[in-house]
């Protein structure tokens, strides 16, 4: 019998670490992929779900882009060959045609770098970035209220009760 293959970001017990807040506070204009220098010890904390990208973010530094703040914990079992700083500076790998893309992207005012998602593909460690420019607090409170929105109405369509 044949099994149904999974898809090729989805692979069976590598979770996916997500910064859920990144779209709480920014507007998402792009997207790209990249891969990531790690330690061994960093990659197997990552397997193990062991990630923060809460206040994570992207940086060009003499055409390269370095991912700054975000926190992998220290894996156990690695003793004295683990890696040492959980919030280190990571070098992020990206064709030059995007480094040059995203530098002038990043050149317009107001716009941002930020981690969206952490995940494994084909067994490498892949970071999702996000273009990204800030929402203002009117903008946060308009998406709270059609979130709020989307809810009650799908309730309703299931046959729940009216609030009155």
């Amino acid at each position: 019998m044949t099994q149904k293959k999974k898809s090729a970001d989805r692979v069976a017990g590598a979770p996916s670490i997500e910064n859920r807040r990144a779209r709480h506070d920014y507007h998402i204009l792009d997207r790209v992929e990249a891969g990531m220098v790690l330690t061994g010890s960093e990659v197997k904390s990552l397997r193990g779900g062991k990630g923060n990208l809460q206040d994570a973010y992207a940086i060009l530094r003499d055409g390269e882009m370095w991912l700054l703040g975000a926190h992998i914990s220290l894996y156990d079992q690695a003793g004295a060959y683990g890696h040492d700083d959980p919030t280190r500076t990571r070098k992020l790998l990206l064709h030059r045609e995007e480094i040059v893309r995203l530098a002038g992207e990043i050149s317009k005012a107001g716009l941002t770098v930020v981690p969206l998602r952490l995940y494994f593909k084909n067994g490498r460690a892949k970071i999702e970035l996000g273009v990204c420019k800030g929402k203002k607090l009117h903008d946060k409170r308009d998406d709270l209220k059609k979130k709020d929105q989307k809810r009650e109405m799908q309730h309703y369509a299931k046959g729940g009760r009216v609030k009155i």
